[in-house]
């Protein structure tokens, strides 16, 4: 089988088709020794948008994983399943005869901002060491504490009651919509799951669709911090701990909801992203350095 040209250090913008795990995707994508990783699963029974970093990109990883995602779920009502998706085995079946556009909209409101969630058994969540979901495939017990997670904005964009509903909504990385599925049935009495979940967007970059490919490098990156240009003399002083002056700073394009922590700077020179920095005391500690650049 003819293995696929190497991908260029950077981010890649992928779609995943429904099926394969997002290892999978960048295993089917990897070809010589480059560094490959994803940058945030995807479900083997969703698609969408995935993000495939490679070579220095890799180090991005804490950085990519938090911003702000856009997925569009089909919520399937009637019946809760042990993992929340249509391939797990019903545990719980509920009474649907009260549902109503404006019982659903009264049942997503307490969701929105930040609040606690309880992962599903069956998430990439470590427990001792192990993915939750590896124990849970052997048939033991798992138990994970609640992780504190945001709904920036959510809206229902289309009902078939009593079967089924359309969601869509925009979250921080770690949420996980099927468990906000299990909790708005749990919420309404009529228990749920989710039968389909398409991620459309990440940040400012939506899905390409299927077969197509977009690398995003240079001062693109990561488009929601703001930017300081080095000089020639900056670049070669480059290091991590070194100090430069705070400078003039070019906008984000992507603006963060003011529910975001502050991001880092980007540091720039000759159109590559070279590493990144943090505020202190009007000046910018260099936190990364990326010697090749991106």
């Amino acid at each position: 089988m003819e293995r696929p040209a190497p991908l260029a250090p950077g981010v890649h913008l992928v779609h995943k088709p429904v099926g394969p795990s997002s290892h999978a995707v960048v295993e089917g994508l990897r070809s010589g020794k480059a560094r490959m990783c994803h940058g945030g699963a995807l479900d083997p029974f969703a698609e969408g948008l995935l993000l495939v970093l490679v070579g220095e990109a890799t180090r991005l990883f804490p950085y990519l994983h938090g911003v702000p995602k856009r997925y569009v779920a089909e919520v399937a009502w009637g019946a809760e399943t042990d993992n929340g998706d249509p391939a797990g085995e019903v545990v719980a079946h509920g009474d649907t005869a009260d549902l109503t556009p404006a019982a659903l909209d009264a049942a997503l409101a307490p969701f929105r901002g930040w609040h606690e969630q309880v992962p599903p058994v069956t998430s990439n969540k470590r427990v001792e060491g192990e993915r939750a979901w590896v124990r849970a495939a052997r048939g033991e017990a798992v138990a994970l504490p609640p992780s504190r997670v945001l709904l920036s904005a959510g809206r229902w964009l289309r009902h078939d009651l009593p079967r089924r509903s359309a969601l869509e909504i925009d979250v921080a990385g770690g949420f996980y919509v099927r468990a906000l599925a299990r909790e708005l049935g749990r919420a309404t009495g009529a228990r749920a799951h989710l039968t389909a979940l398409h991620r459309t967007a990440i940040g400012p970059w939506g899905d390409p669709g299927p077969g197509a490919t977009r690398r995003i490098q240079g001062e693109a990156v990561l488009p929601w911090c703001p930017v300081r240009r080095l000089t020639v003399a900056e670049r070669a002083e480059l290091a991590v701990g070194a100090t430069f002056p705070r400078g003039d700073l070019r906008a984000p394009s992507f603006v963060l909801p003011p529910e975001y922590p502050t991001p880092p700077v980007v540091l720039a020179a000759e159109g590559r992203m070279v590493g990144l920095a943090e505020a202190r005391d009007g000046a910018l500690g260099v936190t990364l350095v990326i010697a090749r650049g991106l």
